[in-house]
């Protein structure tokens, strides 16, 4: 649902194992970037050992701090796996602000998701939200492209102002 190789720079929130790092790896351009956050550090030595490659850069922090070492650089797209409905509340925000801020204006979000329940937290960030149904997936899952609006009326943790 986003044009990998084209991309130039491109993040995941939640490496894990690696099993998407390594799928993303395969499409990334030549001279792209890839920074993956993790917040477990015997996976971030696992994905870095199993996967060397000098476009990657596994980070050991939390995904809400993508900025700080994005070197005043926006993204093209990050891709999530994180399991935003265990999420507390601020973090979620946190993230979602974080992903918008970071990304380009013609950025995209892409979000695996098991359940739709994080849709209305994405529409409060991103529009339009493009959306696909995976059955044959175990468990099934959700992927949300999201895109970047051009001026965004709030974001998550900000209230509009009533007048």
């Amino acid at each position: 649902m986003a044009d990998l190789p084209r991309a130039r720079t491109v993040v995941e929130f939640g490496s894990g194992t690696g099993a998407y790092t390594e799928e993303i790896l395969k499409r990334l351009h030549p001279e792209g970037a890839f920074l993956a956050f993790e917040l477990d550090p015997d996976l971030v030595s696992t994905v870095t050992a199993r996967l060397e490659d000098p476009r990657l850069r596994v980070i050991n922090d939390s995904a809400e701090n993508v900025e700080a070492y994005l070197e005043g650089k926006k993204v093209d797209i990050i891709v999530s796996s994180l399991p935003f409905t265990t999420l507390p509340a601020d973090l979620r925000r946190n993230i979602l602000d974080a992903a918008r801020r970071a990304l380009k204006p013609d950025g995209q979000m892409l979000v695996l998701q098991y359940s739709t329940t994080v849709l209305a937290d994405l529409k409060k960030v991103f529009a339009p939200i493009r959306r696909r149904f995976s059955p044959l997936n175990v468990p099934p899952a959700f992927l949300f492209a999201c895109s970047v609006r051009d001026t965004p009326s709030e974001t998550i943790g900000e209230a509009t102002p009533r007048h």
